[in-house]
């Protein structure tokens, strides 16, 4: 069972200007990641250096478990730093083991923003790059507008947008322009949620 899906949608991203409020005020966003009502890793971003010139480190660590013999699965972790400037990515460096499978990327911005999905602006765009192999995908927005969305601090007000193409996922950003929750369909059919802590 693979759940490739989780590693993508942390990956990618584009390079269209940064809004200052999309960097949070404490330097750092954190979610439960959550599958069939069960909480089966972390996803976070922290975030260090001023508005013109900041470093992102995103670090995910997922582990599905098979109930009752309580093995591992399928398990994925990832870290990455993103390196950004004036509104634009400079370098990112990833390293990934998707079950088992590992993956390495050094590349610098080339325009584009990486597919960790922090950054609203990847809702204006129509291509973005997986940050775990670099490569580029085509994708589509629909604005679902706004909606109340559960955190584990409670309810928030967030834009709903819905991402087509190569990289589906269903993405909400709070007021602030801060990502408050990810859906998407894992490849079992499951849906896989980033809940805000």
């Amino acid at each position: 069972m693979r759940l490739l899906g989780l590693a993508v949608g942390l990956a990618v991203a584009l390079a269209a200007p940064v809004h200052a409020l999309s960097i949070p005020s404490n330097g750092k966003l954190s979610f439960d990641v959550v599958r069939k009502g069960k909480d089966i890793g972390d996803h976070t971003y922290s975030f260090s250096g001023t508005g013109s010139s900041f470093t992102v480190e995103v670090a995910t660590d997922i582990a599905v478990k098979v109930p009752l013999i309580r093995t591992t699965a399928y398990s994925f972790q990832h870290a990455s730093l993103e390196t950004w400037k004036s509104g634009k990515l400079q370098q990112i460096s990833s390293n990934t083991n998707d079950d088992g499978e590992p993956h390495q990327l050094k590349t610098a911005g080339k325009g584009t923003l990486p597919a960790s999905l922090w950054n609203d602006d990847i809702v204006r765009s129509q291509k973005l790059m997986n940050t775990i192999d670099g490569r580029m995908m085509k994708v589509r927005v629909a604005d679902l507008g706004a909606e109340m969305v559960e955190t584990r601090r409670g309810a928030v007000t967030a834009h709903h947008y819905r991402m087509s193409g190569d990289l589906a996922r269903d993405l909400w950003y709070d007021a602030d322009g801060n990502l408050a929750q990810v859906a998407f369909k894992a490849e079992d059919g499951s849906t896989v949620m980033y809940i805000r802590k």
